[in-house]
């Protein structure tokens, strides 16, 4: 956690040729785990694989705006943070019935549901199917996979046409090194959204298993 702060307080590392480059704490998060590149599955081969379209970044961004305006963590972004926050998201329509993360899966992307809802199960390592969540509008699904690269928790598909609101680390590195206030904001929120959802889910895990 001090690295990572170290980094929002240094800004913009050069690279080889003088200019400036965005540091890549993100992005190289999984290949210093020292795993197979081939497990990784970014976002971009998932929305091929799931048959995303792509939403214009002006629908989208009035639908991120609205729901995280009501959202008790979010709406402590600042308007004018929210705008500098919209442009380093994507935006896409997923039909129903799609696998938008996969549950042991290794990846790197977050999602925030815009419209639609998402189904948000486990299957326990003693064979029972476990429904932890239907995700609503606004909530966000997958953001430790793309603090740490790690594998997914929960396997979460589509119940309805959904459309998301997509980052990935390239984008957080990029805003960690254009915008460090506003991506040390944005971690912060995750953290405490994350951990509460995490105590959450704990509980209904433990109370299932007796």
């Amino acid at each position: 956690m001090k690295s990572m702060f170290g980094m929002f307080k240094r800004g913009p590392r050069s690279g080889t040729g003088g200019e400036a480059s965005d540091s890549l704490m993100f992005s190289t998060a999984f290949m210093e785990q020292g795993l197979d590149a081939g497990m990784l599955v970014p976002w971009d081969a998932r929305a091929v694989e799931v048959g995303a379209k792509r939403v214009a970044a002006s629908q989208g961004g009035r639908l991120l705006r609205g729901l995280w305006s009501k959202d008790k963590f979010m709406s402590r972004l600042s308007p004018e943070a929210m705008e500098r926050m919209e442009r380093f998201f994507e935006y896409a329509a997923v039909p129903a019935d799609r696998d938008v993360i996969r549950q042991d899966e290794y990846s790197n992307f977050m999602v925030v549901l815009l419209s639609g809802s998402v189904a948000v199960d486990r299957v326990q390592p003693w064979g029972e199917h476990v429904r932890l969540a239907e995700a609503r509008p606004g909530d966000i699904l997958g953001e430790m996979s793309l603090l740490d690269s790690g594998s997914r928790f929960s396997h979460c598909i589509t119940l309805t046409e959904c459309e998301l609101a997509v980052m990935g680390p390239q984008a957080l590195d990029e805003m960690m090194g254009n915008d460090p206030a506003l991506a040390a904001s944005l971690i912060g929120l995750l953290a405490r959204k994350l951990s509460l959802r995490l105590r959450a889910v704990s509980a209904r895990v433990t109370d299932s298993g007796r």
